[in-house]
């Protein structure tokens, strides 16, 4: 009689209309609140994925020609080409012009030697 019984109450739960009844108020409460802290959850880091997406750059400056017009009224155009492409390809911007406007390209101008000394030109 009991492997009836106990076969007749698994086929009453297992149907979706009876799992639905199963469910109290209290612990159908508790289910929606865990899915809105999931979907919040989600949302805030889709958001924060979206916004560390847009500071960093998707393209890179094109170093050599940027270095070129930087280095062209240089007494010593294969040392500032040089200096000026390393200094390119680590912060991705070179300052306008032949000389100064740091103020630019700030990660260009912080960039500093092992003597403390201003490495790009």
């Amino acid at each position: 009689m009991r492997p009836a019984l106990a076969t007749s109450t698994s086929r009453l739960i297992t149907t979706p209309a009876n799992v639905l009844r199963c469910f109290h108020k209290s612990s159908m409460s508790v289910y929606i609140l865990s899915l809105l802290v999931l979907v919040l959850t989600l949302m805030y880091c889709c958001i924060k994925i979206k916004a560390n997406s847009r500071s960093t750059n998707i393209y890179t400056i094109n170093c050599t020609a940027s270095c070129d017009t930087r280095c062209s009224e240089t007494k010593r155009p294969n040392l500032c080409k040089r200096a000026c492409g390393s200094c390119c390809g680590k912060c991705n911007c070179v300052p306008p012009g032949t000389s100064g406007n740091y103020e630019a390209c700030p990660c260009y101008f912080n960039l500093k030697t092992h003597n403390n000394t201003r490495k790009c030109p």
